[in-house]
Parts: structure tokens; sequence; C-alpha cells
């Protein structure tokens, strides 16, 4: 990664927009990093990259954090990695396109936390994020294009 290039690190292994990043990120320039825990395909182009890391625990996680700069956007569901890239300096974005921001952050790893317990306590019964859609597409298109035009500046 060279220190002045706009870069996007994604947390891959569950990301849904993929190849949305690659169409915006190829339009700004940037270079993108997919970082899994296993193979997963990419196109055959000069700024995409892939780092396969091993499948310990938070291996992924950590890997990304450690390369996270104020060059960087980072594409995660994760909130406490989004934590550690936010203390970087990165920009982070979650695959719906939110973005998480160091003013808000503190409450959604309290929300975690608090969900975390909840689902502990409820045997077994689980849910999850509803599907992805189209709209949720569009507003990731909008939200990394906006932030790779703000990090080039």
């Amino acid at each position: 990664m060279a220190a002045t290039a706009l870069t996007v690190l994604v947390d891959a292994d569950a990301c849904p927009v993929k190849e949305e990043i690659y169409k915006v990120a190829l339009r700004h320039g940037a270079e993108v990093v997919i970082v899994s825990n296993s193979p997963i395909r990419i196109p055959a182009h000069p700024l995409i990259r892939r780092v396969l890391v091993s499948d310990a625990f938070d291996a992924a996680d950590d890997w990304i954090a450690e390369a996270a700069t104020p060059r960087c956007a980072v594409i995660t569901g994760d909130i406490l990695l989004a934590d550690r890239c936010l203390k970087a300096g990165a920009r982070v974005l979650a695959p719906s396109g939110k973005p998480f921001e160091a003013a808000s952050i503190g409450a959604a790893i309290a929300t975690r936390a608090i969900m975390a317990d909840l689902r502990a306590g409820m045997d077994g019964i689980t849910g999850g994020p509803p599907p992805f859609s189209k709209a949720d597409r569009s507003r990731f298109l909008q939200a990394l294009d906006r932030v790779l035009v703000t990090l080039a500046r």
C-alpha cells in the first residue's frame, strides 16, 4: 500500500457489496484490498489484491486494523473493528452504506453488548438482519463514492 494512495480495505468474508466496491473504487483509482480467512475470487486488476489471513479468531480484523490509515476507507459490519479503524483515522462504512463515526461508535458498541446479552437469554431464539435490498446497494454506492471523494481532497 502506497502511503499517499487511496485504499479501500474490505472485511470480505461476509461482505455482500464486493462488486459495488470494485466499481466505485476503480472509478476513483483507489486500491482495493480484500481481506479474508478463505480464498475469495477477485477480478484480475492491478488495483485489486487479496490478502488471505489465517483462520485464527479475529485474524482478518487484526490485519485490517493494523493497515488502516487516514487515507483508507474500511468496509465492515463489525462494530468492534470499525472502532479500531476509526481510532486509526480511517473512514468506515457498513455494507448498508451507514457510516461508523467517532461520535456514535460508543453507543453502537453498547447496543451490541446489550443485544448479545438479550440473545444469550433467549435460549436459541435468534434473528438476523433483514435481507440485503436494492436500496441498501444503492445507499452503499453513494456512501462509498462520497467517502472516496472526501479522502481524495
